[in-house]
This record gives C-alpha cells, structure tokens and sequence, in this order.
C-alpha cells in the first residue's frame, strides 16, 4: 500500500500536522540519540500502556502477574539499567493463554488486541535498540516529555468513561507517532528513514483498535469526547515546548523560515524525500 494512502486516515483523525519546526530539530544529526533513546522508552510505555489495560480491565490475577513477568526483562533493562539487551530478542514470548476474569466487563476483545499491541511494541522495542547500536548510541535514562501526562490529566475518574477516555488517548498517542515516523523518514539517510517506513506500516492500526474498543464498550458514538482530546492533542504539538522529545511540540527559539519547508541542510532534498515517502 502506498504511505500516502496508508497516512490518509492518520492524518484526518489527527486533524493537526506536525510543525516543521519539531521537524527540522528531528533531523539534526545531534538529536539523533535523543530521538532514539525517547522513542525506545516510547514503545516500551506503549506496551506498559497496554499491559495495564488488561491487567486493570480484562484478566484473572495470576494472568496479570504472568504479564507482569513478560515486561520485566524490557523494564529492569530501560529503567534499572540492568541486563543485555541482546538477551531481549528470546524475551518476547507470552508464557501462557490470557483467562479473562470471571468479573472483568470488557471481554475477550480487549485482551486480544492489547496483547498483539504488546508482541509488536517490544519488537519495535528491540529493533530501535539494533538502531542504537548501528549508530553506535548508547543507553541512558532519558526524561520524558509533557505530551503523554498533557492526554491522560483529562481522563475523566469514573467508570466506563475512564477506561473510553484512556482508550481514546491511546489512539492519539499511536496515530502521532505514525504521523512523525512519515515526517521524518524522508529527510535522514536510508537505513533509518527505512525503518522508520516499517514502523509506519506496521502501527498504522493500532489508533483504529483504541477507538474500535473504545467505541464498543461506550456503545454510543464517541465523536464528541475524541474531539475533546483531538484539541487537547492539537494543543500541545502546536505550542512551545523547552524539553525536545518524539513527541515533544514547537521547540523554544526554533528558527525556520518561513515557507522553507525543512531547512537544506537535510540529508536528502524535499523532492527526494517526497519521491522516497511515496515509494
């Protein structure tokens, strides 16, 4: 499927695109390993995201501790900083079926959809590794930005519409990083604008399986409260930000002209990366 037909969806449900400001500090050679080091945490939270949503809504108590187990390798390496990283490509394995609780509301669905979500984030997990290394960046703890506790602050408290609200942010969260995996693939060199392309055609999804469980245990049309988190969202991709991340807005005293597109000095030319994103 051609990017361009693959983004179309993304781009309608994100409403906003991302500033060619952020864009021209993603492609600086010496950000790379910021914006490697915070994607890594970025699946990784992806997948402790989902992990939760069936440990809170869906599984009995042994299966959530089972769960527990699977993410710990990944989680003992990015936060204790213990382990070989290597030893993580035998580690994403689930060691055994999901029981949905006898008491659990939302079923079957969720834990099918979450525990796919989980399989493809650590292996996006464990190749953004490989890409470290390629580049010869090391580990290190990295801050996180304000984007995703700017979503999940105005998560309503009660039930069901806790669990829509964070089903909805979900999907936004997933739907942007697609969105800056396209903006960025075109203008870095080949292996990592390539990767970035296999991420894309890989999670373009995940945003359509938030909101399809979403809407499923509202059992009403959601329009109004996506559109609530839609401008929330729009908010903090537009607006200034002083701390540089995957998904961090408009970087203070960022300087593009205007009309440029993305600066020059690019690793490939706009029309060169149109030509690429279209491939």
């Amino acid at each position: 499927m051609k990017l361009e037909k693959l983004l179309e969806p993304i781009k309608n449900f994100l409403k906003c695109e991302t500033p060619e400001e952020w864009i021209a500090e993603a492609i600086k050679p010496e950000n790379l390993s910021i914006v490697l080091l915070d994607h890594l945490v970025c699946e990784l939270k992806a997948a402790q995201s989902a992990m939760f949503l069936i440990r809170r809504y869906a599984v009995d108590k042994e299966s959530g501790k089972v769960l527990l187990e699977w993410l710990k390798p990944y989680e003992d390496f990015t936060y204790r900083m213990t382990g070989d990283w290597k030893a993580l490509a035998k580690a994403n394995k689930l060691s055994k079926t999901m029981l949905v609780s006898d008491n659990a509301k939302y079923g079957q669905e969720l834990v099918d959809k979450m525990v796919l979500l989980i399989k493809e984030e650590l292996h996006h997990f464990y190749q953004v590794l490989e890409m470290m290394e390629h580049y010869s960046i090391p580990y290190d703890n990295i801050s996180s930005s304000r984007y995703a506790k700017g979503m999940l602050k105005h998560v309503k408290t009660h039930e069901p519409d806790a669990l829509i609200d964070k089903l909805i942010c979900g999907a936004f969260i997933e739907a942007r990083s697609c969105e800056r995996f396209a903006k960025i693939a075109p203008f870095v060199d080949q292996k990592l604008g390539d990767f970035y392309v296999s991420l894309l055609r890989s999670e373009a999804r995940h945003f359509e399986d938030y909101l399809e469980l979403a809407e499923s245990i509202a059992g009403k049309d959601i329009e109004e409260r996506v559109q609530y988190f839609r401008e929330v969202e729009n908010e903090l991709i537009a607006s200034e930000d002083d701390n540089f991340r995957f998904h961090s807005g408009v970087p203070i005293n960022s300087c593009v002209p205007v009309n440029s597109g993305v600066p020059v000095n690019t690793a490939v030319t706009i029309d060169q990366g149109k030509q690429r994103l279209r491939a």
